[in-house]
């Protein structure tokens, strides 16, 4: 099997650097089902193409199909005995070109390159070749995967028999990709897209593929209108293996609404996308400037120090809570890679002085699952994140934040659905962002604050951010949780501290 990457970006042979693989030599790798080659048919100062050929030992395929079982092995249909060593495994783009890919690329999938590090993190022309895919679904889900990454896709359906135009077509494509990316995003997309296109895998798929992928996927994955088609492909139709990685996916999506960096020149008045459709009265100030307004007078009002911003996304809050001196640490904390290195953009961490960057951490910690890093602070804010995951996934989020990190005071803010009416371009019955997955209405926000403390030994109370309509409420919820415990401490402190101005008096 044989995949073919080309560029005409000038010069043409610096793809050998960004492949570290020499142009001049055939490099050959062993792998579990054959030998890997790469070799490169052109290499000039106008055009360079390496080409990557799979030679396929059938017996060690064999041996491979049987150390996994079932669909995700990439099994045989049942009772073709002979369908582990008779296939078209040896010949036909599949899962196996994929993990020889992952060998041989391995520091060009990381986008790594010691001689042209500039070049590895710059776009450039690329063409992409699979002769033989084995593609269910054809060449129209060929196009509906790698279109919406950039690419102009050209899939044509390979004839059963080219002397039997009646027979039709078979299950192979010849797929051509043409577009600007960086090679390192290439290359992570085919790593995921080929199995994906051919539906099966030649190994049983075990819950670390779900790392792999979203490995593979970062940057791209999360925001792709098929990412669920390829996320069911991709773990071979496991369910449960399916629902934790979309669930992380939806977690990865996690960007606040003022996301971009600050680089961009915005006017003082410019909103995020929700204030666009707000009424003009209400436009006096932006709804996301507003909330984060809110959110920080919640953090003064209960005198907190040590601050943590859970989805914190781009950093918008983050930026405001380190210029404030009262907060002496401060962390954010997102499942997105991209999202903490937006955040740390944002802040320009590097040109602050050192007391200042050791005010703030980045980590990455995904909010459904319970992290020991974040026990112990004083409050904890989800500003416009549990929206975005799916509802099954809240228990998960409730027992990691409020009952196993139990900050003092947690902060939470939500759209107020029943205020949606008051958008002028939203649709009746939409959400305000394509990634909600659910939006409450007062009776429901109430009902799950009032919950959630119960549970947890919290108290709560619940105000709006925003103007006020008398009719649909503020367009933004937000709910202070406060520890039964610490209101007690909270009580005794300033007992404590009233005796002993008196005996100072």
């Amino acid at each position: 099997m044989l995949l073919t990457v080309s560029t005409t970006h000038r010069p043409a042979t610096d793809l050998g650097y960004l492949l570290v693989k020499h142009p001049d030599r055939q490099h050959s790798f062993d792998v579990p089902t054959g030998t890997a080659h790469v070799f490169y048919p052109q290499a000039d100062e106008d055009r360079c193409t390496a080409a990557l050929l799979l030679d396929v030992d059938p017996l060690r395929l064999t041996n491979a199909r049987g150390k996994g079982r079932g669909r995700g092995a990439g099994s045989t249909p049942e009772g073709f005995t002979l369908g582990q060593y008779v296939n078209d495994r040896p010949y036909a783009a599949s899962s196996l070109l994929s993990s020889a890919l992952a060998k041989v690329f391995r520091s060009a999938l990381h986008g790594a390159s010691k001689d042209r590090p500039e070049l590895a993190a710059t776009p450039i022309p690329l063409e992409i070749g699979v002769p033989v895919l084995r593609c269910r679904g054809g060449a129209e889900l060929a196009n509906l995967l790698f279109a919406p990454l950039g690419w102009t896709v050209t899939a044509d359906s390979i004839p059963l028999d080219a002397t039997r135009p009646d027979w039709g077509d078979s299950r192979y494509v010849a797929l051509t990709l043409r577009g600007t990316l960086r090679v390192a995003d290439a290359l992570n997309q085919l790593y995921v897209l080929l199995p994906v296109l051919d539906d099966a895998k030649h190994y049983w798929v075990a819950p670390d593929e779900i790392d792999k992928l979203l490995r593979a996927g970062e940057g791209w994955l999360a925001r792709h209108p098929e990412r669920g088609l390829i996320t069911r492909r991709y773990l071979a139709h496991r369910r449960a293996l399916a629902g934790a990685a979309l669930a992380r996916l939806a977690e990865l999506r996690l960007i606040d609404d003022n996301g971009e960096p600050d680089t961009v020149d915005v006017p003082d008045d410019a909103g995020s996308d929700e204030d666009a459709n707000l009424p003009a009265e209400a436009r006096r100030q932006p709804l996301a400037v507003r909330r984060r307004a809110a959110v920080l007078a919640a953090l003064a009002q209960v005198g907190a120090a040590r601050v943590l911003d859970l989805g914190c996304g781009g950093g918008a809050l983050l930026a405001d809570l380190i210029r404030d001196r009262r907060y002496t640490e401060i962390v954010g904390t997102d499942v997105s890679h991209r999202a903490l290195a937006m955040a740390q953009r944002r802040l320009r961490l590097e040109r602050l002085p050192q007391r200042q960057q050791d005010r703030i951490k980045l980590w990455q910690s995904a909010l459904t699952y319970r992290d020991d890093r974040l026990r112990g602070y004083d409050a904890a804010v989800l500003m416009e994140v549990v929206e975005h995951l799916d509802p099954p996934r809240l228990p998960a989020l409730e027992g990691a934040v409020f009952g196993h990190a139990q900050p003092a005071t947690v902060v939470v803010t939500t759209p107020n659905s029943e205020y949606n009416v008051r958008y002028e371009g939203l649709a009746a019955g939409s959400m305000r962002h394509h990634d909600h997955r659910f939006e409450w209405n007062r009776a429901e926000f109430a009902d799950w604050v009032n919950r959630v403390a119960a549970a947890h030994g919290y108290t709560a109370t619940i105000t709006g951010v925003g103007d006020d309509d008398p009719i649909v409420g503020a367009p933004t919820q937000l709910a202070i949780f406060t520890r039964a415990a610490q209101t007690a401490d909270s009580a005794r402190t300033a007992r404590t501290a009233d005796t002993s101005k008196e005996g100072t008096a």
